[in-house]
């Protein structure tokens, strides 16, 4: 059965460990046809969206989970996000005064497209019902200390949360999975070294991973191969897809938050105002008599 566009929740019974395993197809293209870029940031995108996509799994309540980096490379943003209706969205923007190599633009990693970044974790509540309507925007800062997107992850729950783990990407231009192990606060092995052995364990036989078994293989062959020997627990799976929260109310909103006075300049100049989403390229139009509408019908003409 394909796992295409799945993310599946794993524990191991007989340690304190989890795992979440995700392939993303139909919405990794759909993403990509919206950002037309180079074959290494393409591959980079896609370990973007496989990871907040396995990261969602942190959010409680109605929200989304943004990660993004900006650097002075090339390449000078890179964001993606995952919501609580399970869907991904992601875009790039390019540094056009730098040129990137063709060993580069075919291979290059993390460092070598963004160059000297920062690297954030952003959640984000939709709205503040829960816990005394006091639950606020969280974000956490990703140091860029590893060549590539999983090691720096790795770093980051390992300083920031405590957590060891352990994350595996796959990208190639039709396809992306990830692959998380995570370690658990102490409950099933009382014996920390005991509980270090199992660990070394289960990361020394999800090492064995190729690239080519996680974009092609489905999520039960994947475990099975790593740890038929081991007891574990697989979830239902969650179901991926692409989608823009972009609308024209929304459009309408940002036009106004600009304000009346720079409104009426860009309507003088321009006669309408036209909003483009960056992220699914949707066009919205506003004729002037719209805006009029909109500010109240004292806007110049």
């Amino acid at each position: 059965m394909s796992s295409t566009d799945l993310l599946h929740r794993f524990l191991f019974d007989d340690c304190d460990i989890r795992g979440e395993i995700v392939t993303l197809g139909d919405s990794y293209r759909e993403v990509l046809s919206h950002n037309p870029q180079l074959p290494a940031i393409h591959r980079l995108l896609g370990e973007f969206l496989a990871a907040v996509s396995l990261l969602s799994s942190t959010l409680k309540f109605d929200g989304k989970i943004i990660l993004q980096a900006r650097g002075d490379g090339a390449l000078s943003t890179i964001m993606a996000e995952c919501n609580h209706h399970n869907s991904v969205r992601g875009i790039v923007r390019l540094n056009h005064d730098i040129t990137l190599s063709d060993e580069l633009a075919l291979h290059g990693n993390l460092q070598q497209l963004l160059g000297n970044g920062v690297l954030v974790i952003t959640i984000e509540p939709q709205r503040n019902e829960n816990f005394g309507g006091k639950l606020e925007r969280h974000q956490g800062i990703v140091p860029m200390d590893a060549d590539n997107l999983a090691g720096c992850l790795e770093r980051y729950f390992e300083q920031s949360e405590q957590l060891g783990t352990k994350i595996w990407f796959a990208a190639d231009e039709h396809t992306v999975s990830g692959l998380l192990i995570q370690a658990l606060p102490q409950q099933l092995i009382t014996n920390e070294e005991d509980n270090r052995d199992k660990w070394e364990t289960v990361i020394a036989l999800a090492d064995t991973i190729k690239a080519d078994e996680l974009l092609a293989l489905d999520h039960s062959t994947v475990l099975y191969r790593l740890f038929n020997e081991h007891p574990l627990r697989l979830f239902e799976p969650k179901a991926l897809h692409f989608a823009c929260s972009c609308s024209r109310e929304r459009s309408a909103s940002a036009l106004l938050s600009l304000g009346k006075e720079e409104v009426e300049e860009l309507l003088v100049e321009r006669g309408s105002i036209d909003i483009d989403c960056q992220f699914c390229n949707q066009h919205y139009h506003f004729p002037a008599d719209e805006i009029r509408q909109l500010l109240g019908g004292d806007v110049l003409h």
